[in-house]
């Protein structure tokens, strides 16, 4: 049975059987495909940051409503959690500005443009 023809990152043979020459994750033709499919997975998982930001608002809450918090406290509590939302906020707009870049770079390839020689719209 044929194996596909990849080389691993631990430099051995991939020992997938396949039907051509190479397994999907070996497969060149493939690889813009498994980009795609790897940038379409990270944008799909929740921020493990936000689940702590949404954790502390919900204690935050909690606390003041039982009185266990003075509002002056929770106040500036809440303040400084709306910062690291806006700082989360960011970084998610940076992301994805790079991706867009980044997207927008393999497309000029792909139509054989180099960078900067077409202005899109024009």
């Amino acid at each position: 049975m044929p194996r596909c023809a990849g080389i691993k990152r631990d430099g051995g043979r991939c020992a997938v059987i396949v039907d051509g020459s190479y397994c999907y994750q070996h497969d060149p033709a493939r690889a813009q495909e498994r980009r795609r499919n790897a940038s379409r997975a990270a944008r799909s998982r929740p921020s493990r940051e936000l689940a702590g930001i949404k954790a502390q608002l919900e204690d935050l809450t909690r606390d003041v409503l039982s009185g266990d918090l003075e509002t002056g406290r929770a106040a500036v509590a809440n303040q400084l959690i709306n910062t690291r939302l806006r700082a989360v906020e960011l970084e998610r707009k940076v992301k994805e500005t790079e991706e867009l870049e980044s997207r927008l770079e393999n497309l000029e390839e792909a139509l054989g443009h180099e960078g900067g020689s077409r202005s899109w719209g024009a």
